[in-house]
């Protein structure tokens, strides 16, 4: 299992390479933009999954609690025992679904909430939990129309009975997940929220009721969409992160961008007409040319498929990238950049200048969306907090 540990303090660093910036005062920006959209009673899930994006699951659980966050969310058992052996105590709901014995007591172990999504795989936690005589708040989710996790709606009364008659667990929620709450036409999520109320009504839940389970089915988009969404919480990812689901929910709120990603040129050379650049030599010079190489590759999350597509930042100017992407390095032409020397930095996601360079500029020109962006850059990149909170800022490694 990987942690994310405090290093040393910028100053102190030797950045000699590559790494990713994470600005802790924008993540905190966007949990209270969020939080401003929200009843006072309204709890605020923020999902740290997949090490919070990239960004690093510790550090970012612990601004987010700090600015206004109740609940963490992640995939996996071992990434809620990460934030628990940082020492976060808040509610942890584990999103995935998980059907072993031995999952569930890793469970109980640490104080982390299961999803269950089967009356099958609620028998198996039963039956766990009465063996060790412990108990464990568990999550119920139901399918409306993503087809991904979670029991048919239609058959939600006969699940959640169920589950309310099985020793030693106790229901926290009833959720369940937006597949297209990111469209501009919302006729399937109207249709999802619609499902989801009326397997509720079929159960016997009363949504106004404060003493019942929590109901949650806002992601990202919904949260920001519509409040008839919120119910009793909501679960924020990409968000958090200052990234929009979708342009046109652009003016629904003020977010902050939290990463960064730069280099350093590591070597300037001359390149004569003809001379083709890196493998496959996909791009050949039609005249003298400058380049610098820079120390970031494929093997560090640049995609190799973003190869001669894209510009990079460098004093605040966009400077094209040569040829194909390499394992751990890329070629820029600084032809038109007089006096570039070897150790400047050069920014390929982020703000420098008045220009900036996002995710899903990346994205747009791969096809695909943010978030496998985020999630795309390697632990060998160090990341660095930044906030004016630090004392100093700290870079983070992983550490086996």
């Amino acid at each position: 299992m990987r942690h994310w540990q405090p290093g040393s303090s910028v100053s102190d660093m030797n950045l000699d390479r590559a790494w990713v910036e994470i600005n802790l005062d924008a993540i905190a920006h966007n949990i209270q933009q969020v939080r401003a959209q929200l009843a006072v009673e309204t709890h605020l899930m923020v999902i740290v999954k997949a090490d919070a994006y990239g960004h690093g699951a510790i550090a970012v659980a612990e601004t987010a609690l700090d600015a206004g966050a109740t609940w963490l969310g992640v995939a996996t058992i071992p990434e809620g025992i990460v934030l628990r052996e940082a020492g976060i105590i808040a509610p942890i709901l584990i999103l995935g679904a998980t059907n072993l014995p031995e999952q569930v007591q890793a469970m109980v172990q640490w104080h982390l909430q299961p999803t269950l999504v089967t009356p099958k795989q609620a028998l198996v936690f039963a039956e766990t939990l009465q063996a060790q005589n412990a108990s464990l708040s568990v999550h119920l989710k139901l399918d409306t129309g993503m087809s991904r996790l979670g029991t048919n709606w239609e058959e939600a009364a006969h699940f959640i009975q169920g589950v309310k008659h099985l020793p030693n667990l106790a229901i926290a929620s009833i959720y369940t997940h937006f597949a297209t709450a990111d469209d501009p036409d919302p006729t399937m999520l109207n249709l999802q929220h619609q499902r989801f109320l009326a397997a509720l009504q079929s159960a016997g839940i009363d949504p106004d009721d404060p003493q019942g389970p929590k109901l949650h089915c806002a992601n990202s988009a919904a949260t920001i969409t519509d409040p008839r969404f919120h119910h009793d919480m909501v679960r924020t990812g990409l968000i958090t992160y200052g990234l929009y689901p979708a342009p046109h929910l652009k003016a629904k709120i003020n977010l902050q961008s939290s990463l960064q990603v730069k280099a350093r040129i590591t070597q300037v050379k001359s390149l004569a007409a003809g001379t083709g650049v890196s493998y496959g030599h996909r791009y050949v010079a039609d005249s003298d040319r400058t380049i610098a190489v820079i120390g970031i590759g494929y093997a560090d999350g640049v995609p190799r498929n973003l190869s001669t597509k894209i510009d990079v930042l460098l004093r605040g100017q966009r400077v094209r990238q040569l040829g194909s992407i390499t394992m751990d390095q890329i070629i820029l032409d600084v032809t038109d950049m007089p006096g570039v020397k070897e150790g400047e930095v050069v920014t390929l996601l982020g703000q420098d200048g008045s220009d900036c360079i996002s995710a899903d500029d990346w994205a747009d020109l791969l096809g695909t969306i943010s978030w496998e962006i985020l999630c795309g850059f390697k632990l060998r990149l160090p990341r660095v907090l930044v906030s004016q909170d630090l004392a100093a800022n700290k870079m983070l490694q992983a550490t086996g």
